[in-house]
């Protein structure tokens, strides 16, 4: 399988998933021609998609996906509710709503020949979910959006070959920044978004030793920095049973802008 992020942070998000026979899409929350020029960049086709997995309603994970879905006729997958919001999304313009796929968390399907999981997620979208995606005896987990996790997410994460896990802001960063009391008490709280530290704990859950690459995403652009997003998180994995250097799991930040190199496991 192969994994890249096309662009991953609070102003946008997509990521590509794949395999020798099927590409799918997490997310379209950026512009087409920066999707196009991610896909171009990990050799594949945009009409090539076999699937668009969307995690929540945010715009910022769905923004482009109108006019992805006139232009391709890609099948969407997304919960029922989700997929009962999307629909009525004024903002994303007509495009054939027979396009929708409704998976149920918890429930496996198959794209291609690509086994897909959806696990409910802590955030404050309707029904938010991420994903683990299956082939050839190998694991791949997206999962962003977390105001936290628990016994069951870790569950969901565990025994992943790679995994790009959120780490959105800095504690202090986002205490003492510009936004609002309200906006600041809704990224802390249960369903917002996870802190590097809390990211860096989740990952001390689920690591084990055949884990090839940790992409650290969906970092805030006001209330986090890529360098402090790294050492907060290794400085959580310090006394990880399975190796002394981070490097040894490929542990890397994916940003806004730019895509990541595009990983194969």
């Amino acid at each position: 399988m192969k994994l890249m992020s096309i662009a991953s942070g609070s102003k946008g998000n997509s990521i590509y998933i794949g395999s020798d026979k099927t590409s799918l899409l997490v997310d379209v929350g950026i512009s087409k021609k920066r999707i196009k020029d991610g896909l171009d960049k990990a050799g594949v086709d945009f009409k090539n998609i076999d699937g668009i997995l969307i995690t929540h309603e945010h715009s910022d994970h769905i923004s482009s996906l109108g006019i992805v879905s006139r232009s391709y006729n890609i099948p969407i997958y997304a919960t029922s509710e989700t997929c009962d919001i999307l629909k009525k999304k004024h903002e994303l313009g007509d495009f054939d709503k027979e396009l929708f796929r409704c998976i149920e968390p918890d429930s496996s399907f198959t794209i291609g020949d690509i086994k897909v999981e959806a696990h409910s997620v802590c955030h404050d979208g309707v029904d938010p979910v991420c994903y683990s995606f299956f082939q050839n005896n190998k694991k791949i987990s997206i999962a962003t959006d977390l105001g936290c996790y628990d016994d069951y997410l870790i569950e969901g994460l565990k025994d992943s070959d790679a995994l790009l896990l959120e780490a959105n802001h800095d504690i202090r960063m986002l205490q003492v920044g510009p936004y609002p009391y309200s906006t600041k008490q809704r990224i802390l709280g249960k369903r917002g978004h996870l802190s590097n530290e809390s990211s860096g704990k989740l990952l001390m859950s689920v690591l084990n030793s055949h884990i090839k690459a940790v992409l650290l995403g969906h970092l805030s652009a006001e209330n986090n920095l890529p360098e402090l997003a790294y050492e907060t998180v290794k400085s959580e994995l310090i006394d990880n049973p399975y190796t002394k250097d981070v490097r040894d799991f490929n542990l890397q930040v994916v940003g806004q802008t730019g895509c990541s190199e595009l990983i194969y496991i």
